[in-house]
């Protein structure tokens, strides 16, 4: 099992931001992922993911857009995203 795969198996909810560098919406969208992860440390976890230098999570996950985002709850994607979105309704997805 990977390191993703053990880490997405939690209890916490965890917010996973497929992204890329050449990406100007993920560009965008870094200093509201940022604020989230400091809003809900202890009660979320926020990763990222470059889909450049992580193609298979992206394949894996069916990626097609930059930015995606998803919520894992024990190994299950509950809440998927792709596209920009507000701070509030990203909140909202982690039940914080």
């Amino acid at each position: 099992m990977s390191a993703f795969q053990e880490l997405i198996q939690s209890g916490t909810p965890i917010l996973v931001d497929f992204h890329a560098d050449w990406c100007g919406p993920c560009k965008t969208m870094n200093p509201i992922v940022q604020e989230i992860a400091r809003i809900t440390k202890g009660n979320a976890r926020v990763i990222k993911i470059d889909i450049d230098k992580n193609p298979a999570a992206a394949n894996k996950y069916n990626v097609r857009s930059v930015p995606t985002f998803m919520v894992f709850k024990n190994g299950e994607i509950v809440w998927r995203h792709s596209g920009t979105i507000d701070q509030m309704t990203l909140l909202k997805q982690l039940s914080i």
